[in-house]
C-alpha cells in the first residue's frame, strides 16, 4: 500500500521530500548518487587548484579561484541534501576514504597543461551541465533544488572553458597544438562521464521508474555529443573520433566504440591519479579538524550561553 502510495506521487509529478516514505532501496540509490556526486565535486577541485599558481593571467587566475571556489560550495550544498536522507557528513566522508563510495572517473586524469583548464571547463563541466539539466526534474526535492542552483554556475564554468580553448585555437600554432592535444586526452574520458552503457547499467531501470533519472546513461552521452561537435568546429579543432559522422536517418552523431576496459579500470581505482587524489583528500580532512572542532565546541558554547 505505502509502495503503492509512492509510486503514483512519483507518476504525479509531485516531489518526494525528506519526510515523506519511500522505499529503502529509493533511499540507497538516492544516497550512492547524491554522495558520489558531492564527491566528485570536490575531488574534482584538486586537478584544477594545481592550475591557480600557474595560471597565464591575473584575470585567468581570479576566474579560476572562483570556479574551484564554486566547486567547492557545490560540494557542501550536495552533502547537505544527502543528508536529509539520514546519513551524516561523516559516514558519506568515511565511505569516500575507505573507498565504498565513488566519484567521477574524469578527474583520475592528471592536468598537464594550461589548456587542460579549458578542456575541463569545455568539455567536463559541458558534459555535467547536460546530465545535471536533466536532474533538475529529478524526483527527489532536495536534490532537485540543489541542480537548480547548480546548474546556473556550471554553465559560466563552461563559457570559461570554452574561452580559453578558443584563444588558444586562434593563437600561435603552438597554442592550437596544445589546444588540440587537451581535446584529445580528455574527449574519451568525458564521454564516459556519463557512466556504462544502459545493457551494462543494472539500477538504470528503478532509476528511471522512480524518476531520479529522466534519461539514460546512452541518452545523455548521445545528446552531449550531439551538442559539443559543432562547438568543436567553430573554433577550428578536431573531435579525436575517426567514427564521428552524422547519421541523417537517426539525427544524430554515430561515433567510436569507447574503451571500457579503461572505464572500469579508472572506476575501479586504477585509474593514472586515483590513488594521488584520495590521498590528497585524506591529508586534507585530516588537516582540518581542528577547525571542525573549534566550529563544534563554539557551537556549543553558544547554545549553553542560550539555555
Amino acid at each position: 500500500m505505502l509502495e503503492e502510495s509512492f509510486q503514483e506521487q512519483i507518476d504525479a509529478e509531485r516531489k518526494i521530500e525528506p519526510k515523506d516514505w519511500m522505499p529503502d532501496d529509493y533511499r540507497k540509490h538516492l544516497i550512492r548518487q547524491m554522495s558520489q556526486h558531492a564527491h566528485s565535486e570536490v575531488i574534482g577541485m584538486q586537478p584544477e587548484g594545481n592550475w591557480i599558481t600557474r595560471a597565464p593571467s591575473l584575470r585567468a587566475k581570479m576566474i579560476l579561484l572562483a570556479k574551484v571556489q564554486d566547486e567547492a560550495g557545490h560540494g557542501l550544498y550536495l552533502y547537505s541534501a544527502t543528508e536529509t536522507l539520514g546519513i551524516s557528513r561523516e559516514e558519506l566522508v568515511q565511505q569516500l576514504h575507505e573507498e565504498k563510495a565513488k566519484y567521477s572517473s574524469i578527474f583520475n586524469y592528471p592536468t598537464l597543461s594550461w589548456a587542460d583548464m579549458g578542456a575541463i571547463g569545455w568539455l567536463v563541466d559541458g558534459a555535467a551541465i547536460v546530465n545535471q539539466v536533466s536532474l533538475q526534474r529529478t524526483s527527489y526535492g532536495p536534490y532537485s533544488r540543489a541542480m537548480v542552483k547548480i546548474c546556473k554556475e556550471e554553465s559560466f564554468h563552461q563559457r570559461q572553458g570554452y574561452e580559453i580553448m578558443a584563444e588558444m585555437a586562434k593563437g600561435t600554432a603552438e597554442q592550437k597544438e596544445m589546444a588540440q592535444d587537451a581535446l584529445n586526452r580528455f574527449w574519451w574520458p568525458s564521454i564516459m562521464m556519463f557512466g556504462p552503457q544502459d545493457s551494462d547499467s543494472p539500477r538504470t531501470g528503478n532509476a528511471m521508474k522512480w524518476k531520479i533519472k529522466r534519461q539514460t546513461n546512452d541518452e545523455l552521452r548521445q545528446s552531449f555529443i550531439d551538442k559539443t561537435v559543432g562547438q568543436a568546429e567553430v573554433i577550428g579543432l578536431t573531435i579525436p573520433d575517426p567514427d564521428l559522422k552524422w547519421n541523417e536517418d537517426r539525427g544524430h552523431y554515430d561515433f567510436g566504440e569507447m574503451n571500457w576496459e579503461e572505464f572500469w579500470s579508472v572506476v575501479n581505482g586504477n585509474g593514472p591519479c586515483n590513488k594521488q587524489r584520495l590521498a590528497h583528500h585524506k591529508k586534507a580532512h585530516d588537516d582540518g579538524e581542528w577547525v571542525r572542532n573549534a566550529a563544534k565546541e563554539y557551537a556549543r558554547k553558544q547554545e549553553l550561553l542560550l539555555n
